[in-house]
């Protein structure tokens, strides 16, 4: 471990200037510490690449001190990243280390005239004063690789607040980058044992231990991490962000390749998974989630998050409807007081949506909770409201919430481009609209050939709604009037759940195949099929599709990435789910609109998933998925307790 006495200011540092402290020190055995040139750099504006503040070389122990350049460094802000880069002195390897500050104005790592230190002494009156400083070694750079790795290029780390920030800050939930020591999210529930992350990550780390030990071995691991059709890496710190973006290529070969560097002390991986993912679960207080439902990204990235059930931790014992909304930071952690509570809150299901012009919350209320006498007559939840909160999780809204227009069991809830809040109600079967979001307009639109309403979308021109039992899918003006041909049907369309768009109007539509909904009445549709995803093209208007392979079973949720490449949701076989969207280009070779991008049979499987309702995509490029109901589906309490955040996998988007 790092101790405060391994990064002291050396006694020729300048007692004018500000300096960033540290160490390398490497895991494999046969590296040594010292003789390693280290550069600081700051990153956060994407209009530019990352700017070198200083470079310093290690001593015997591997403590270096770089001076930052002064006029450089005092113009960090919030919205910046200090990462350090360590290479081989006289070594042509790549064997890069490196390491990442997510919060560099606050760390203790850099030192600076009248700045306080780790001790609380100002490092400029106090020579004792010794920052914790900022260790560097394989597990920070297989942590940052991947947690930035949408923000990873040939010329360093370059990006924007808030999606590079956040994506620093989900590095310390790998490691802890004043240590090197594996985070305590990753080490402990509800992850460490209880899913294949941490060897995964332990994997990770011992191919860079290889490489670092070894010519040949770095010489594998540029060559395993090139994406299909792509350059190879230039270091060690870009093959580990390829990696992450590119998990399902050489598999086999980079196991091989953690097998020749394996540490005795980090057992990894007994067999080579279907893909090099790290997934992460949050459960915010760990009495909380049960049934989160869907997504809602904010500006700064904040993950808010709807939920069927009150908690119970027995999934034999039954339980009412939740009154709780959850707001959980970037990196997975509960804020400003979170869970919310009022509002009307009840048993809300698919429905959650940030108001892009004040950031206000409007959730629907589904009604989830086990029926009576489970959950008793008098407890049974109101299935007709929606409510509304402030971004700091004030209730805006009653005990009743709001009611007008005619909501019944609402599920899917968006705000279009004119700022109008519509509603899918699913057992009406018609949708609600609030133009410019005053209930007191609020209008019911019925006839629409849905039967079941469930997801909504707002593609640009028209707004889309899935019919679930009737396996269709409306499209009206933005007045309420359905276009010519609307609703679509036919073999294109089985049972569709989520529906989402991407920034070029492409409609996506997840067919489970399978799904209807208990709102109130469970229609019989006929068997279950395999389940499938299918388009609606925005240039030409016609429905595509069905597109299958990939893992896909059973879809729910979908959602689009900055490239417009389709992630889904899984209620059978915890795994996520990818398709290339329409341009191909950020796809491997020889792709095609549809074409699956996550391994056949499997997907992107996951142990610690379980059955996923809702997933979206954030501006650090994580994909966020529910662990909405257990694996075993049919019990008293069947709702899940965590979300999971598959890291750095998908092109940013950014939040709302």
């Amino acid at each position: 471990m790092l101790g405060a006495g391994l990064v002291a200011c050396t006694t020729g540092e300048d007692p004018t200037g500000a300096t960033l402290t540290g160490a390398v020190v490497p895991l494999a055995a046969e590296a040594q510490a010292s003789e390693w040139r280290v550069v600081a750099y700051e990153s956060g504006d994407g209009e530019r690449a990352a700017r070198e503040l200083g470079a310093a070389e290690t001593g015997a122990r591997g403590t270096f001190s770089i001076p930052l350049d002064i006029a450089a460094a005092s113009e960090i802000g919030d919205d910046s990243v200090v990462y350090v880069v360590a290479t081989p002195l006289g070594d042509a390897r790549k064997a890069v280390l490196a390491s990442v500050i997510a919060d560099p104005r606050d760390s203790t790592a850099i030192s600076a005239p009248g700045r306080a230190t780790a001790s609380g002494a100002s490092s400029s009156t106090s020579a004792s004063s010794t920052p914790v400083g900022l260790a560097v070694n394989e597990r920070t750079t297989v942590a940052t690789g991947f947690a930035m790795a949408q923000f990873v290029g040939p010329d360093g780390i370059s990006g924007v607040a808030p999606g590079v920030v956040n994506s620093a800050g989900m590095a310390g939930n790998l490691v802890d980058p004043a240590s090197g020591e594996l985070a305590e999210v990753i080490s402990s529930s509800p992850n460490g044992s209880e899913t294949s992350t941490l060897p995964a990550f332990q994997s990770l780390v011992s191919m860079l231990a290889a490489c670092v030990a070894d010519d040949g071995a770095c010489a594998d691991l540029l060559v395993a991490a090139t994406p299909e059709g792509g350059e190879r890496p230039g270091d060690t710190l870009q093959a580990f962000a390829e990696i992450a973006k590119h998990p399902a290529a050489s598999v086999v070969d980079l196991f091989d390749l953690a097998q020749r560097g394996a540490l005795p002390s980090q057992p990894g991986l007994a067999t080579a998974p279907d893909a090099w993912t790290l997934a992460l679960r949050f459960d915010g207080d760990g009495q909380s989630l049960d049934g989160p439902g869907n997504f809602a990204v904010d500006s700064d990235g904040n993950i808010w998050v709807n939920n069927n059930y009150e908690y119970g931790s027995d999934p034999n014992t039954a339980v009412c409807a939740s009154d709780e909304l959850f707001k959980f930071s970037p990196t997975g952690q509960f804020v400003d007081g979170s869970p919310y509570q009022g509002g009307g809150l009840s048993g809300s299901g698919f429905g959650v949506v940030i108001d892009p012009e004040t950031g206000d919350v409007w959730v629907s209320n589904y009604g989830f909770a086990a029926p009576a006498p489970g959950c008793p007559d008098d407890e049974q939840p109101p299935h007709d409201s929606v409510s509304l909160f402030q971004a700091d999780g004030t209730p805006l809204t009653g005990d009743t919430g709001i009611t007008a227009g005619e909501l019944n069991w609402p599920q899917g809830t968006i705000i279009d481009d004119e700022g109008s809040l519509w509603f899918a109600n699913c057992n009406t079967s018609t949708l609600t609209v609030y133009p410019d979001r005053d209930p007191e307009q609020a209008r019911v639109i019925d006839g629409l050939g849905l039967d079941q309403a469930f997801g909504l979308v707002d593609n640009g021109t028209n707004i889309f709604a899935t019919g679930t039992a009737s396996s269709s899918v409306a499209v009206l003006d933005r007045d309420g009037t359905p276009i010519a041909g609307s609703p679509f049907t036919g073999s294109g369309l089985d049972r569709p759940m989520g529906i989402a768009s991407d920034a070029e109007g492409n409609v996506w539509i997840a067919n489970s195949g399978a799904i209807t909904l208990p709102c109130p009445d469970r229609p019989e549709v006929g068997p279950a099929a395999t389940g499938s995803v299918s388009s609606i093209d925005a240039a030409t208007g016609t429905l595509t599709g069905p597109f299958q392979g990939g893992g896909v079973a059973t879809p729910w949720g979908i959602t689009t990435d900055g490239d417009g490449n389709v992630w889904v949701a899984e209620f059978s076989g915890q795994r996520l789910v990818a398709f290339c969207g329409y341009d191909p280009s950020t796809c491997p070779p020889g792709s095609a609109t549809g074409d699956p991008l996550s391994p056949d049979g499997t997907g992107f499987s996951f142990d610690g998933l379980e059955r996923s309702t809702g997933t979206v995509v954030d501006p650090s490029g994580n994909v966020w998925v529910t662990n909405n109901w257990q694996l075993e589906p049919i019990q008293t309490n069947p709702g899940g307790h965590h979300i999971v955040a598959f890291l750095g996998l998908a092109a940013p988007v950014a939040g709302t």
